[in-house]
């Protein structure tokens, strides 16, 4: 086991072949389980269905070797999603590199809340800025086909990211902006707008732990111990809404009570904050009359 508490594969001659459920059950071969089928789907290149359904399938050599050298570098820190090349979100699968933030379950709370806010019989304007994998972006477009989504990111390699998963997904009322946050736009307005922002204090200790290690930094901190991109966002937001339109923010774990401060002095009404899967309060917003 190592200092992270992280079980160390048994290092078995490679001409000894396992089937997928002795990899999957045995504790001597994984880091954690949900990480082993996230990894043996990949090598494989199929699906959980797969796995429980051909448990007694061999490994080859070759995949049982490329098995092996994932977990080595999963027990070394690297995240699953990036060892993989994709992550799960919502309700599709996304393409991952280290240009772009890890899509986590505690963001699909903003796509609730922003569906809950798209009207699903007639168009509308969406806005997604800081798009990074283009996940959230997406997942309106796929769940709202009569709304054109706005996706905003200045990171060129985000932006191919993002275009590789809209395209992955047959998206077609999708535009991609590359752009730092609002500057894209002159007179636009959107009916909804959402972002994802960084929101982590500049030097707080856990940008040095975990997956997070590995993630883009500037995707993930900010000035204004977190809030200087939220208070750019919700300062200049009026200014591209449509009347009774809503912005909506994911933030930080404490960050919910200045959010809507901000957002008051903004001049939004109707103002809420709702808690993630884990109970933290993660997603707050408002309507601008």
């Amino acid at each position: 086991m190592t200092g992270d508490g992280l079980l160390v594969p048994v290092q078995e001659n490679l001409d000894t072949l396992v089937t997928i459920g002795e990899l999957l059950q045995s504790p001597a071969n994984v880091i954690d389980r949900v990480d082993t089928r996230w990894i043996l789907q990949s090598i494989l290149n199929t699906d959980a269905a797969f796995l429980i359904a051909h448990s007694e399938q061999l490994l080859s050599t070759d995949q049982l070797a490329c098995f092996r050298q994932m977990i080595a570098r999963r027990i070394a820190g690297e995240p699953v999603a990036y060892l993989t090349g994709e992550r799960g979100f919502y309700d599709l699968v996304f393409e991952v590199t280290p240009d772009v933030l890890i899509p986590r379950p505690e963001t699909e709370l903003l796509v609730e809340m922003a569906l809950s806010k798209i009207p699903s019989d007639r168009k509308c304007n969406i806005l997604d800025l800081g798009t990074g994998s283009g996940a959230i972006a997406i997942t309106l477009a796929r769940h709202r086909s009569d709304a054109c989504v706005t996706a905003v990111d200045f990171s060129p390699g985000a932006m191919a990211v993002a275009r590789r998963n809209a395209r992955m997904h047959a998206v077609k009322n999708i535009v991609f902006v590359e752009a730092d946050w609002f500057s894209g736009f002159i007179r636009e307005k959107f009916d909804v707008i959402v972002a994802n922002p960084p929101y982590i204090a500049e030097g707080d200790p856990h940008l040095k732990q975990g997956d997070l290690r590995f993630e883009p930094l500037i995707a993930l901190a900010a000035r204004d111990n977190g809030l200087d991109c939220i208070r750019t966002i919700i300062t200049q937001a009026p200014d591209y809404l449509e009347p009774s339109g809503w912005l909506m923010l994911e933030h930080g774990y404490d960050q919910a009570d200045v959010c809507r401060e901000l957002l008051d002095t903004a001049g939004f009404t109707c103002l809420f904050t709702r808690p993630d899967i884990a109970g933290t309060d993660r997603v707050t917003g408002g309507q601008y009359e």
